[in-house]
C-alpha cells in the first residue's frame, strides 16, 4: 500500500525569516537558497505577504513586488508560491477599504503569487468574505483559515474544538469560495489532543476531497507532536522550514519532521534527506553573517500562558533592541497574560498579537492600563470586527474614554470604506504632491506603509539589518588610551596600553548607567512646567511638528516618537516659543534625551 502523500510548504523565506530575523533578510542574500530548495525538490513555498511586505520598506529599503518577481524566477514557473493575507487587513496592521483589498489581490496575482492564505485574527467571517471574493476574482487559489491558540489558564468560551467547529461552519454557511482549508496556530500553543480533535472534526465536515492542513510553530515545544496528531486525524499538508530558520520561534525543521515520520505511512512531499541537507548547507552559507537572536532558537514554557507568535516575538525583540529596551521584554511577556484575558480572546496572530504586545508594553512602561494602545483599544471597541467573547467592560470603558471613540458593531470593511484616508484617490493625491508616479504598485505601497512607504518611494529608505559585524559598535575615544565600547547593547569603558604595532588590554569595566531609574514609569503627555521637552522613552523620531520660532501651548504635541509600531506623542509642558530643535526625523533618541527647547 502506497504511503499517503503529504504536501509540504517551505515557510523558510516568509515565516522563517519573520520568526527568526523579524523579517529583515535582504533579497540578494537569500535568492541562491531558493534555487537550492528547488533543486532539492521543493515546489511549494511561502514567499511573501504578512510582515514580509511592510518590513521590506520599513527595514530593508527593498521593494516587495520586485522581490516576488525575482523569487518566481528562481523558483520556476510551476512552483506554488503562497502569500499570507490578514483578511480585511491584507498585509497591514489596519483595516483596508474595498478598493485596497481588491488592489492587494490584483497586484499579488500580477507579481507571481499562486495561492493566498487568508485569515482573520478574530475568526470573524465577515472579515474574510470580500477578500476571498477578490482573491478568486483575480485568478488566485484561496486558502481559507481558522486561527488557533490556547487560552491562559481558567479562561473559557473560545479556542477549543467546539469553537473551531463553529468557525468552520460559519465559513461554509457564508458561501466563501475556497480551494483549501488551513488551521493556523501562530503561537504554537495548541495541545496535540486539541489539534487531533479539531482536524478530525474538519475532515468530517469537509469530506475527503478538500485539502486540509495545519500550520504551527515550535515556540511552545509541541509542534512535532501537533503535526503527528494532525496527520493521524487526516491532514493533507503541513508547513516546515529549513535550518537555520527552523525550530525555536519558527516551524519545525524539514529534516526533523522527516525523522519523526520514519516507519509511518506518510510521504512528506517526496523529499529526500540528502537533498535537503545540501539545501540547508546553502541556506546556512547565505545567512552566515546575520545575527541570530538567542530568543529565536529557544522553546519557551511561558508562551502557553502569554501566547506570543514566533513571528511577532522576534519582530518585537528586534524593535526593542533598536530602542535599547530589550531588558523590558520578560516583563512585557508576563503582562501579556492579563491583556489576553481582558481583550476578548482574539487569536494571537497579526495584527491582534501586535495589539496584545503593544498593550502589555504600555502596561509595563507607563503603569497598568494607564495608556490604552490604539490598536488594542479599537479591537475591544469593535473596530476590527467581533471578538470571540465580549471584552472586559472596564477595559472597553477605558478604551472609549482614552481614544474618544464609541463601541461599534458595524462591519470593519464598511468603517474602512467611510474613511477618506483609505481611498485610492487620497493616496494618489499624496503621491502627486510628492512628485511620485501614481502606479498601482506605488499607490499600494504608500497606502500600506504610510510615511515609511513614501520615504522609500522618495529614495529616503534606510537599511536596518542586524548582522554579526554590527553587534560591536565602533569605539569612541574618550582619552589618549581610553575608549567607550558598546557590545550587544551594553556599554564598557576600555583602557589599553600602546605597543609597537598593536594594543595591550589593560582593563574593561562596565560603564555607569544613567542616573535616571529605568523602571520608573514616566508620563507620556507632559514634561511638567519645564521649557525643555524630553523623550519619554527610547524610540525613533517619527515626526517633528514644530519649527524654530513657532509659538506652542502647554499640552500641544510637538514631536511624535515611534516605538514598537506605535506613535508616542510628546507634548509641551508649558507655553513658549521654540528656541532649539535638537533632533532630526528618523533619529533614534534615548529615554530622557532633550528634543526641543522653548524660551
Amino acid at each position: 500500500m502506497a504511503k499517503k502523500f503529504i504536501d509540504i510548504m517551505d515557510t523558510t523565506f516568509r515565516d522563517g525569516f519573520q520568526s527568526v530575523f523579524g523579517a529583515r533578510v535582504l533579497m540578494n542574500d537569500f535568492l541562491p537558497a531558493v534555487s537550492a530548495a528547488k533543486e532539492a525538490g521543493i515546489n511549494h513555498f511561502e514567499f511573501g505577504g504578512g510582515a514580509r511586505f511592510q518590513s521590506l520598506y520599513f527595514y530593508l529599503n527593498e521593494d516587495a513586488f520586485t522581490m516576488m518577481d525575482k523569487f518566481r524566477e528562481a523558483a520556476g514557473k510551476d512552483a506554488n508560491l503562497q502569500t499570507l493575507s490578514r483578511g480585511v487587513n491584507t498585509v497591514t496592521l489596519d483595516t483596508g477599504s474595498r478598493e485596497l483589498i481588491d488592489m492587494h489581490a490584483k497586484l499579488f496575482a500580477k507579481h507571481g503569487t499562486t495561492t493566498i492564505r487568508n485569515f482573520d485574527a478574530l475568526n470573524d467571517v465577515k472579515n474574510l468574505e470580500y477578500s476571498a471574493q477578490r482573491i478568486k476574482h483575480h485568478g488566485l487559489k484561496h486558502e481559507v483559515v481558522v486561527t488557533m491558540m490556547d487560552l491562559p489558564p481558567n479562561c473559557v468560551g473560545a479556542h477549543d474544538a467546539e469553537f473551531y467547529e463553529k468557525c468552520l461552519r460559519e465559513i461554509l454557511d457564508s458561501g466563501i469560495e475556497f480551494d483549501s482549508v488551513c488551521f493556523k496556530d501562530a503561537s504554537g500553543t495548541s495541545s496535540p489532543e486539541k489539534v487531533y480533535q479539531t482536524i478530525k472534526m474538519a475532515r468530517r465536515l469537509l469530506g475527503d476531497n478538500v485539502h486540509l492542513r495545519l500550520h504551527t510553530h515550535e515556540t511552545a515545544g509541541v509542534s512535532i507532536a501537533c503535526y503527528l496528531a494532525a496527520l493521524e486525524a487526516g491532514a493533507d499538508g503541513i508547513d516546515l522550514a529549513a535550518s537555520p530558520v527552523s525550530g525555536g520561534t519558527s516551524q519545525p525543521d524539514i529534516l526533523t519532521m522527516l525523522h519523526a515520520v520514519k516507519g509511518k505511512d506518510y510521504d512528506l512531499g517526496g523529499l529526500e534527506v540528502d537533498k535537503i541537507l545540501k539545501y540547508e548547507d546553502v541556506l546556512h552559507d547565505c545567512l552566515k553573517d546575520y545575527f541570530m537572536p538567542p530568543e529565536a532558537t529557544q522553546v519557551s514554557p511561558l508562551i502557553p500562558f502569554s501566547p506570543m507568535p514566533g513571528g511577532a516575538l522576534t519582530a518585537n525583540t528586534q524593535m526593542m533592541r533598536d530602542n535599547n529596551i530589550l531588558d523590558k521584554f520578560p516583563a512585557v511577556i508576563k503582562a501579556m497574560r492579563e491583556v489576553v484575558e481582558k481583550g476578548g480572546y482574539g487569536t494571537s496572530v497579526t495584527p491582534v498579537s501586535q495589539f496584545y504586545f503593544q498593550q502589555a508594553f504600555n502596561n509595563v512602561m507607563f503603569g497598568p492600563w494607564k495608556k490604552i494602545a490604539e490598536g488594542y483599544g479599537k479591537m475591544v471597541l469593535g473596530y476590527f470586527g467581533k471578538t470571540p467573547v465580549t471584552p472586559s467592560a472596564d477595559i472597553v470603558e477605558l478604551a472609549a474614554k482614552q481614544l474618544n471613540l464609541e463601541p461599534t458593531t458595524a462591519p470593519a470593511i464598511d468603517i474602512a470604506d467611510q474613511d477618506e484616508t483609505k481611498s485610492i484617490a487620497y493616496t494618489k493625491a499624496i503621491l502627486e504632491k510628492e512628485g511620485i508616479e501614481a502606479t498601482e504598485e506605488n499607490i499600494f505601497i504608500a497606502a500600506a506603509c504610510k510615511e515609511k512607504g513614501i520615504a522609500y518611494l522618495k529614495g529616503e529608505g534606510k537599511v536596518m539589518v542586524r548582522k554579526n559585524s554590527d553587534t560591536i559598535k565602533p569605539a569612541t575615544k574618550s582619552g589618549s588610551n581610553q575608549f567607550s565600547v558598546t557590545v550587544n547593547g551594553h556599554n564598557y569603558n576600555v583602557e589599553v596600553a600602546d605597543g609597537f604595532d598593536n594594543f595591550t588590554l589593560k582593563s574593561i569595566t562596565p560603564a555607569k548607567e544613567s542616573s535616571q531609574p529605568k523602571d520608573e514609569p514616566k508620563a507620556v503627555s507632559s514634561t511638567g512646567a519645564s521649557n525643555e521637552i524630553t523623550a519619554t522613552m527610547s524610540a525613533g523620531v517619527f515626526k517633528i511638528l514644530v519649527n524654530i520660532g513657532d509659538s506652542v501651548k502647554a499640552g500641544q504635541t510637538v514631536v511624535i516618537l515611534e516605538a514598537m509600531k506605535m506613535e508616542i506623542p510628546i507634548e509641551a509642558g508649558c507655553d513658549g516659543e521654540v528656541e532649539e530643535i535638537l533632533i532630526s526625523q528618523g533619529q533614534t533618541v534615548e529615554d530622557g534625551q532633550l528634543l526641543v527647547k522653548l524660551k
